[in-house]
């Protein structure tokens, strides 16, 4: 029952600090579109609700901004025009100055900005599931505990004259 408690308050502890560290950032979540803006828009990022809420907006919206390529995607694709820039003669200066080039690195560098930031969203909502997870266990252990307490712990002897079973 004691690791059931202690459990219950780590879980708690993690929760408490995970959101004050959220609210610390000012995060708050931005509209998907004015159309369909999404539940938690415009509310401050505060819990795993709109933790995640802010994590698809930012998603959609970097999405948005690469015509709807991922990061890779576009690394590909900018791989793939410095080859061919390069396969016509152009030298690495050349290719630098290149306005395709500077303008997929830009989208490339925006993409790789939203994507760091789902993934920090994403560590607050799994660390809101872990603590859930940790304060559900410890009630358990503390059923279970209980459970083991109402438990008798008498034990039955048999006394020495009775005879053997065979």
């Amino acid at each position: 029952m004691i690791a059931g408690f202690i459990m219950i308050i780590a879980g708690g502890f993690t929760w408490a600090l995970v959101t004050s560290q959220l609210k610390d950032e000012h995060i708050t979540v931005a509209a998907v579109t004015p159309e369909e803006p999404g539940r938690y828009a415009g509310k401050e990022v505060a819990g795993p609700f709109t933790a995640y809420a802010q994590a698809a907006a930012i998603q959609y919206h970097a999405l948005a901004g690469a015509n709807d390529r991922t990061y890779a995607q576009i690394g590909e694709d900018l791989r793939a025009l410095k080859d061919k820039l390069k396969a016509a003669g152009a030298s690495d200066t050349d290719i630098a100055d290149n306005a395709e080039v500077k303008a997929l690195t830009a989208t490339r560098t925006s993409t790789m900005n939203g994507t760091f930031l789902r993934t920090s969203l994403f560590a607050s909502v799994i660390s809101y599931g872990v603590a859930a997870l940790v304060m559900g266990l410890g009630v358990i252990f503390i059923l279970l505990g209980y459970a083991l307490m109402k438990v008798p712990n008498t034990m039955v002897t048999v006394p020495e004259s009775a005879p053997a079973k065979e």
